[in-house]
């Protein structure tokens, strides 16, 4: 028998309040047909605003020792951690203004779905700015080492410390993987939220084929809604902040080839698996009953998907640590997200038939695929290096792989054996 479960650092309770947040949202906008981006937005709020209540009020994830905050000790005097939170304050500002300028410089952030997002970041940047100093000093006075990479940084620039390479290091990766992502997030954050308000419910109860496509545009909304309320709340009151982002260059490269600007995948990249091919539906086209069952699989492959960002709450990002994730899909698969992304990708695309009618373009479509789910394969392997670093973390891989090989003995153990 395996050993219990090791405990997870989110609760279930959690992604399932920001789901309920969604679906309120959701059947709100579809009555009234608000189906524009800042409806979008608010469908974020929508998903965050009950997982942080949920966090606070039942789970009191403030309370964690982890979060590294004092709560039961009074706050210590305003003299004593003033000069900390000036330097921590310079510190985060340089950083703030370093993303800044790499947004200003970037091309590919003034273009299509991207102004989006810069517009949203020059709308709270002065709020974000104005707020900043109060929460820095209110927590600092209640940190028990409140001298981070910020601070690190800050007595650096300001002269008044050596610097400490290695904590603002890691202060630059987070916040490279949190300026990175989010901008992607918000910039995609629109599109997906439009289709799901504003397609007509007569058009998806015609065809079997817009109902999947519809649930499977609902599944990536929820992920997208999910995973941007992670990116923004990194916060410690939240317990939700980022322990360490990875150091490995592997494990950039692996995730930035992933996504644009850098994506190899995209149309006419060097991964590119879709010359030549045509969507599921098309393929099985005249066979209605396979048609419904295909459609409902590749719905569960991204429901699969979905969940595994639900089960992150307000800790989902990638390229870092924020706690150790064992509840949900995480109890059946340590990356259930990648396995079930690969899935819908091969089931969806059937790079192994082509409309071109020739063996090379689907041997190349069939090769560059494998290629892509390579890729991801890399990237699971690079986060397993980063996380193992944590001894909670060796604790469920070691309970994970415990699990399957006893799953895979019960199987052999019934090999042959009549149960009628």
């Amino acid at each position: 028998m395996t050993a219990a479960r090791p405990k997870s650092a989110v609760s279930t309770g959690v992604g399932l309040a920001g789901l309920a947040g969604l679906f309120a949202w959701f059947t709100i906008v579809r009555w009234f047909g608000m189906a524009g981006p800042l409806s979008a937005l608010v469908n974020v709020a929508a998903c965050g605003v009950p997982m942080v209540l949920w966090s606070l009020l039942v789970d009191k994830v403030h309370r964690n020792p982890s979060t590294g905050i004092d709560w039961d000790a009074p706050p210590r005097p305003l003299s004593e951690t003033l000069d900390t939170s000036l330097a921590k304050l310079a510190g985060l500002w340089a950083t703030w203004g370093l993303i800044g300028c790499l947004y200003a410089l970037g091309r590919f952030y003034w273009q299509g779905a991207y102004v989006f997002a810069m517009q949203c970041f020059a709308v709270a940047a002065a709020p974000l700015f104005v707020l900043s100093a109060p929460y820095v000093v209110w927590l600092d006075r209640r940190l028990k080492h409140p001298r981070d990479g910020a601070w690190a940084l800050g007595t650096w620039l300001i002269g008044s410390g050596p610097a400490d390479r290695a904590a603002i290091a890691d202060h630059f990766r987070s916040w490279a993987v949190k300026g990175f992502f989010l901008a992607f997030m918000l910039s995609i954050v629109p599109g997906g939220f439009h289709e799901i308000v504003a397609r007509p419910w007569a058009e998806l109860a015609a065809s079997p084929v817009a109902l999947a496509n519809y649930l499977i545009s609902f599944m990536f909304v929820i992920d997208v809604g999910m995973a941007t309320v992670g990116y923004v709340l990194t916060m410690k009151p939240l317990d939700a902040h980022i322990r360490s982002a990875t150091p490995y260059a592997e494990g950039w490269v692996a995730a930035l080839i992933c996504y644009p600007p850098f994506i190899l995948m995209g149309n006419g990249g060097p991964l590119d698996y879709h010359p030549g091919t045509a969507e599921w539906s098309w393929w099985l086209a005249g066979h209605p009953t396979l048609i419904g069952l295909w459609g409902a699989l590749l719905v569960a492959l991204t429901a699969i998907y979905a969940w595994a960002t639900v089960a992150f709450g307000l800790r989902f990002s990638n390229l870092t640590h924020r706690g150790i994730l064992t509840h949900g899909p995480y109890a059946w698969a340590k990356h259930p997200a990648y396995l079930s992304k690969n899935a819908y990708w091969w089931l969806a695309t059937l790079p192994f038939l082509v409309t071109t009618g020739g063996p090379v373009d689907a041997a190349r479509d069939t090769a560059i695929l494998a290629m892509v789910s390579a890729v991801y394969w890399w990237r699971a392997k690079t986060e397993e290096k980063h996380l193992g670093n944590d001894p909670d973390y060796r604790a469920y891989a070691a309970w994970m792989k415990g699990r399957w090989r006893q799953t895979i003995r019960f199987d052999k153990g019934h090999e042959g054996h009549d149960i009628s």
